[in-house]
């Protein structure tokens, strides 16, 4: 449902494909394509870097989905054929997080 019907975009070398529903809440998931990285290791490495950039910054996301009384499915897809850097991948998803807000923003505001 999520990748059939939700809206995606893409920053860096991460694509976000993320779908609003009526329950509150937020749902993440990250994946990384075996074509790109070989090594199951390597893999999982980008997962949990991905993971714990999200982790860190999804606060102000939540807050703007509970203010706003809605839910969001979100997916992240690391895209590049190199094993990411931190910072930049923390960098990455502050644009991405920060576009999402920014959406959720101007859908109330025109609801209201």
């Amino acid at each position: 449902m999520l990748f059939q019907s939700g809206k995606r975009f893409s920053v860096g070398s991460l694509r976000v494909f993320y779908l609003e529903q009526p329950a509150p809440g937020l749902v993440a998931g990250v994946g990384v394509s075996s074509k790109n990285f070989k090594k199951a290791t390597d893999r999982n490495k980008v997962k949990r870097l991905t993971r714990e950039v999200y982790r860190l910054q999804k606060l102000h996301l939540q807050e703007k989905l509970a203010a706003a009384g809605i839910g969001l499915h979100v997916f992240f897809i690391y895209t590049s054929k190199d094993l990411p850097v931190f910072t930049d991948l923390f960098e990455t998803m502050t644009v991405m997080l920060n576009r999402l807000v920014k959406y959720f923003d101007e859908n109330t505001a025109a609801n209201t």
